[in-house]
């Protein structure tokens, strides 16, 4: 189901860059980090699902993770640096042709998005495969997402050009989450802190919100005002629980011995 670049993927023409900066290498890290703490919670599919960012002090430039490798396996040195036209600046290999159209479209349109995680994570992808809303406000977890998902209701296939990537951004919009109805889910962040912070308790949300469908009891929606309420009290300091909530997962993985930082 993952295709890699044909027309795109080449090196890049000759530029000067600077590419190992202290922002550069802890982004790289940030998102190497990312890659394995998806694996560890069972966020990834196969070699097919893919993360970015922008590269800091370049904001036409990102990395993204190279065709062919489990999330378990991308570490810092691994990650790709391509720019908008495909061309790879940095690294070995290519990334995966949805991978490329998705994530260049959606950094090019859409500069407040400086992270964007693309998974089929089995509980947020199984909403996506239901008619309706996917995410009902019905737990505390969920409405730190009030007011801030979309939906793609028009799944159109692989996104193999870049009509595909330009119509996923489009549908994001304002929003940081995108429910891609038969496909899975896209999370846009202003860091890449802040992608993983969303990325994991949408799963989160999403499984509960599974079990207690799962039931065939009736759903308890917590009402308009006090969801608003709610998200309002979680979004006062949720850049700074982002940042802690990365920070604490990089440590347990160096703990553990993890090389996600090479």
């Amino acid at each position: 189901m993952a295709h890699t670049l044909l027309s795109v993927g080449s090196t890049a023409p000759s530029r000067s860059l600077r590419l190992d900066s202290d922002a550069v290498m802890q982004a790289r890290i940030e998102l190497a980090a990312c890659f394995q703490l998806a694996a560890q919670y069972g966020f990834e599919e196969g070699v097919c699902n893919h993360f970015s960012a922008v590269v800091p002090g370049h904001d036409d430039l990102f990395f993204v993770n190279p065709y062919g490798y489990a999330f378990a396996e991308i570490t810092a040195s691994r990650l790709l640096v391509c720019d908008f036209e495909g061309h790879v600046v940095d690294g070995e290999g290519k990334p995966e042709a949805t991978a490329f159209y998705i994530h260049a479209r959606l950094h090019r349109a859409m500069p407040r998005v400086q992270a964007a995680f693309h998974t089929h994570m089995p509980n947020a992808t199984a909403l996506c495969l239901l008619e309706g809303p996917p995410l009902l406000w019905l737990g505390q977890t969920a409405l730190k997402f009030y007011g801030r998902t979309a939906v793609d209701e028009d799944y159109g296939g692989l996104a193999l050009d870049e009509s595909e990537g330009d119509r996923i951004a489009a549908a994001l919009g304002d929003a940081d989450v995108l429910f891609l109805k038969n496909h899975g889910v896209m999370v846009a962040g202003a860091s890449i802190a802040e992608a993983w912070d969303d990325l994991y308790y949408l799963e989160r949300a999403a499984e509960v919100q599974v079990k207690a469908m799962s039931s065939g009891r009736a759903l308890k929606a917590v009402p308009h005002d006090v969801a608003q309420r709610t998200y309002e009290q979680m979004r006062v300091g949720d850049k700074e629980s982002a940042r802690a909530h990365l920070d604490s997962g990089m440590r347990l993985l160096l703990a553990r011995g993890n090389g996600f930082d090479k």
